[in-house]
């Protein structure tokens, strides 16, 4: 069993825990390659409906580990200026693509790789005390993980910016109140209020959620002509499903729909 990343399965919904509570969940080599993995496999699992990612401790995720991080570049080693292209870029794409709807439990800090860790789920609930930190140029560096899309997109191009550029952190109301996330719940709730959330969702209709994100996703960077092609074809494809006949039946027989992901 792995150490620094844990994974717990209920009802339909598979928990990753980030697990280097002492270095605030910082992401090593090792780190990413087995949540790069993890993601793989839940998307492959058909027994998986939801997925949440939360980090254990204090923090959600202080992003690269620059302990590992300076130790390389001392060394002359080339994998810290190939971690993007090996790791982050891998793990974003993975996770955005996933056919199932994820969840991110921000429980503390969420800065640099880590906030963008959490831009790329479908839904953030934080709790009171966690804070957003895009910290990529308080250590020289520029913007990734995907946070140079997904960020403008949830509170508009010139607060991104101004994360960006002044390094400040935001807090969870702020971050509720601009939209960057969903929902804000006292300290200690957030990992049961996302995995309660993900349980509603894992018994919903998870071939539509994934036709849904398919043409959220697609449409963000698209042109009108071709948003409405993707809505023709992935609504084409969640009107064959059986999960479509069966809430339609249910709408007329005035109960509850029992979704098959089907």
């Amino acid at each position: 069993m792995s150490e620094v990343l844990l994974v717990n399965d209920a009802d339909g919904v598979r928990t990753l825990v980030l697990n280097r509570p002492d270095a605030y969940n910082s992401m090593t080599s090792a780190l990413k390659e087995e949540l790069i993995a993890a993601i793989r496999a839940a998307a492959g699992d058909g027994s998986v409906r939801a997925l949440v990612i939360t980090g254990a401790g204090k923090a959600f995720c202080a992003g690269q580990d620059l302990r590992e991080h300076i130790k390389l570049l001392q060394a002359g080693d080339p994998a810290p200026l190939r971690t993007v292209e090996e790791h982050y870029n891998p793990l974003i794409t993975t996770l955005m693509e996933l056919p199932k709807p994820v969840i991110a439990a921000v429980n503390g800090t969420a800065a640099g790789a880590g906030a963008s860790l959490a831009y790329a789920c479908d839904l953030r609930v934080a709790t009171e005390s966690a804070k957003f930190l895009m910290a990529f140029a308080n250590v020289g560096l520029t913007a990734d993980s995907g946070a140079s899309w997904t960020l403008p997109r949830l509170i508009g191009y010139g607060r991104a910016m101004e994360m960006m550029l002044l390094g400040q952190p935001v807090r969870a109301e702020e971050a509720l109140r601009i939209g960057m996330v969903n929902q804000v719940v006292p300290d200690g709730e957030a990992l049961k209020v996302a995995q309660e959330l993900a349980g509603r969702m894992a018994t919903g209709p998870t071939t539509a959620y994934a036709k849904i994100k398919e043409a959220m996703r697609r449409s963000a960077a698209a042109a009108l002509s071709e948003a409405l092609e993707v809505e023709a074809r992935t609504q084409a494809e969640a009107g064959a499903t059986a999960d479509h006949r069966e809430a339609v039946q249910a709408f007329v027989e005035k109960r509850e729909p029992r979704f098959t992901g089907r």
